[in-house]
């Protein structure tokens, strides 16, 4: 993917986060889909592979993911002006929103119609998190294509077993990411090595 070099003005910056805090129905997972939309398909600020380390600094740090990760773009983009005017645009539209629909909904929650919406929310919902997950998952698999079946093979092994010990184990998240990282650290790091000193002779030459 061609990143393009030029950043976006504070304005722009602004517009576009305000477009994904009045578009952010569905929580978490409809607000990343149009994160990586906007930043990465559309204006190409991003790469996914950027999108994917910015997220895993937010998945370190206590709070919430999307703020954090608000932050971070922000601060990429456009500096201490531009993590100000991520923030204002992700979280003034939607928050309005968010009361505005909460003081209607309290009126409405029992009607039989407003029952049959949420039905047909929730699978929406979780088809988009599918995406997003699927978006994740690329570059894992390119990544692994150029590095070998083993690279591949432990990310897929270490991604099932993750989710596995949250389904069944019901272990704490901080738990999960913790031991992830420690295999990360025991499983590749000496491989990362070994393939960074077999590279080093041929950009050489």
């Amino acid at each position: 993917m061609n990143i393009q070099d030029t950043r976006p003005g504070k304005w722009q910056l602004f517009r576009v986060w305000a477009a994904i805090g009045l578009q952010s129905f569905g929580g978490g997972a409809s607000m990343t889909f149009l994160i990586q939309r906007a930043f990465i398909e559309k204006h190409k600020w991003l790469s996914m592979e950027e999108f994917s380390y910015l997220w895993n600094l937010c998945i370190l740090t206590p709070g919430i993911n999307l703020v954090a990760l608000t932050v971070l773009i922000g601060k990429k983009l456009g500096g201490t002006w531009g993590i100000a005017i991520s923030l204002v645009g992700m979280l003034l539209p939607s928050a309005t929103i968010t009361c505005l629909l909460t003081a209607i909904f309290i009126q409405i929650e029992n009607v039989a119609a407003v029952q049959a919406i949420f039905r047909g929310v929730i699978p929406a919902t979780g088809g988009i998190l599918l995406v997003v997950g699927l978006n994740f998952a690329l570059p894992l698999i390119r990544k692994g294509s150029k590095q070998g079946f083993f690279y591949l093979l432990v990310s897929v092994c270490i991604t099932i077993a993750c989710a596995l010990a949250v389904i069944f184990l019901k272990l704490s998240v901080i738990i999960v990411i913790l031991g992830a990282a420690f295999l990360g650290t025991l499983l590749f790091s000496s491989r990362s090595a070994s393939l960074l000193h077999e590279e080093d002779p041929k950009e050489s030459q």
